[in-house]
């Protein structure tokens, strides 16, 4: 489907608004697609750490690399914070989504980033990266991308099963979740690792080891220890389903962030959701890294709030 679409959508994904335009089928619905699977469907305990079954509680599983701070800004701070963004401009996107993104510029085909436009965040968004020195999983995370995504139930908006690109986002992934409840739903990564560019990842430090930061470059705390992908003790054909609370932060990094790909489903958007995404450099583009030159570039744009 190349007709060009008003709402954003592009080649095969759709969302309400161009399904009811020009008659399109979703490619798949992917909630519906895993019930088809009979999955076996898990759902995380913010309170335990760990997934018990849908169907049956009593059976759990371990699903490390996965940190939920609840009530991380007030309702207060949230208020200000949407009214912040919406005095921006939003652009289309696909899936139903909308965005607002602020990073620098990188090819993925080619493998190369730059500054580009890239000048900094938003100051109304200031006071969270501030306050993610308060939580020792996130030691010296130094923001480069920041990216307020909304969802809304009447596009019908949603997003496939993906992991964040490896070449150039770092093992830590942060999000904030506003608005409302929704879910991250995460099925095991099979494919080959050419995808995402995550055979990259075995060449990296590991920077998060258990819940401690192992690797901290800007403090001169260097690790020797490379990441290892350990193996799944679940079903490939497990799905773990991840509540995201309104205020709540979501810090996915280790097995968690390389080995499951993540998705929001459309049936999981009940109402108006905005979800900001960080993520932080490689250890390639940090102090030590040999594409420092480059990633200090960044970082130092990164410091700019306007």
């Amino acid at each position: 489907m190349n007709t060009d679409r008003d709402c954003g959508c592009k080649s095969f994904r759709t969302c309400i608004l161009c399904e009811a335009e020009f008659g399109l089928k979703p490619r798949e619905d992917w909630g519906k697609q895993l019930k088809a699977e009979n999955r076996e469907f898990f759902e995380y305990s913010i309170d335990n750490d760990n997934c018990f079954k849908v169907e049956n509680p009593k059976k759990t599983i371990d699903f490390p690399g996965i940190t939920i701070i609840c009530d991380f800004v007030s309702p207060e701070e949230e208020s200000a914070l949407i009214a912040g963004l919406d005095d921006l401009p939003w652009d289309s996107s696909q899936s139903g989504r909308r965005k607002q993104n602020f990073g620098p510029r990188a090819n993925f085909k080619k493998r190369k980033a730059k500054c580009g436009p890239f000048n900094g965040f938003p100051a109304c968004t200031k006071f969270i990266q501030d306050r993610f020195t308060t939580v020792p999983l996130l030691e010296s995370y130094r923001t480069v991308e920041q990216c307020s995504i909304e969802y809304r139930p009447e596009t019908g908006a949603a997003i496939e099963p993906h992991i964040d690109d490896c070449w150039i986002w770092g093992e830590r992934i942060v999000q904030l979740n506003l608005l409302t409840d929704t879910f991250l739903t995460c099925t095991p990564f099979t494919g080959d690792k050419g995808k995402y560019n995550l055979a990259d990842v075995e060449n990296y430090p590991k920077v998060v080891n258990g819940q401690k930061v192992v690797f901290n470059p800007f403090l001169k705390k260097f690790s020797s220890e490379a990441f290892e992908f350990p193996g799944i003790d679940v079903d490939d054909n497990s799905a773990v389903k991840i509540p995201l609370p309104p205020r709540s932060l979501l810090i996915m990094y280790g097995s968690a962030r390389y080995q499951w790909e993540h998705s929001v489903l459309r049936e999981d958007i009940a109402g108006r959701r905005v979800v900001i995404a960080y993520r932080e450099l490689t250890p390639t583009y940090l102090p030590g890294g040999k594409d420092e030159g480059v990633g200090g570039d960044i970082l130092e744009k990164a410091e700019i709030f306007w």
